[in-house]
């Protein structure tokens, strides 16, 4: 298996628990994205793992493809950033990254909760190649889980899809690695898509900053963004 170099982007218990996985298989995490310490906030589990090992921090929000380093894969694990086409391309294979659903169903912020909210009784966790269609790109891993009665959306993500999502971005990743590239086309026909609730953090597109605006001389936006 080739070692990959690789940018990961995530937050939280759950880009920790990628990070340790990775690094487990032997790859290298040259770089990290994800939330910087503010006063009076509890630190991010994550970035407290990328001190710890001294690696490179990007804060989250700030990505883009004049920061981001070459490298071979990008990874999202619970990231709130959308990875535009020119980060994209700053690494060889492109970009994959976790989705707690069947997708195409529940594509949006809010799936677990969505799930649940719905009914269903049979969900699942995708790792998906990322596109400049919000969790619409090509399957590279699915598996389904089931929902149990009186299950709420916390509960589910900590029993199943959590563990289930480091599995999935683990076979992903193993595949890549030796060469092996799945890209399952998603069927459009039967994606859903769900509004966020009331307090979910906005996407954010750390890309579309630096582009001119609407009329903006290009000399102008980058004195003014220099």
């Amino acid at each position: 298996m080739k070692k990959l170099r690789i940018l990961l982007a995530g937050q939280k218990r759950f880009g920790r628990d990628v990070l340790e996985m990775i690094t487990e298989d032997g790859h290298d995490v040259v770089a990290i994205c994800c939330p910087v310490p503010k006063p009076q906030e509890k630190d991010d589990k994550l970035w407290i793992s990328a001190a710890n090992a001294g690696v490179a921090v990007i804060p989250s929000g700030c990505l883009n493809a004049e920061n981001c380093p070459e490298v071979d894969l990008i990874v999202t694990a619970h990231s709130h950033d959308f990875i535009g086409k020119r980060t994209r391309n700053r690494s060889r294979f492109g970009a994959i990254g976790y989705h707690p659903s069947l997708l195409p169903l529940h594509r949006g912020r809010d799936a677990v909760r969505w799930a649940i909210r719905m009914g269903d009784k049979v969900t699942g966790g995708s790792v998906y190649w990322l596109t400049d269609t919000v969790d619409g790109g090509p399957l590279a891993a699915q598996k389904h889980v089931f929902i149990r009665p009186g299950d709420d959306a916390l509960g589910l993500w900590v029993r199943d899809l959590a563990p289930l999502g480091v599995k999935l971005l683990r076979l992903a990743i193993t595949d890549i690695a030796n060469g092996k590239i799945v890209r399952q086309k998603q069927d459009t026909s039967l994606a859903t898509w769900e509004p966020s609730f009331l307090g979910s953090p906005p996407l954010h597109r750390p890309d579309l900053l630096m582009l001119p605006a609407p009329g903006q001389r290009f000399e102008q936006f980058v004195n003014e963004i220099a």
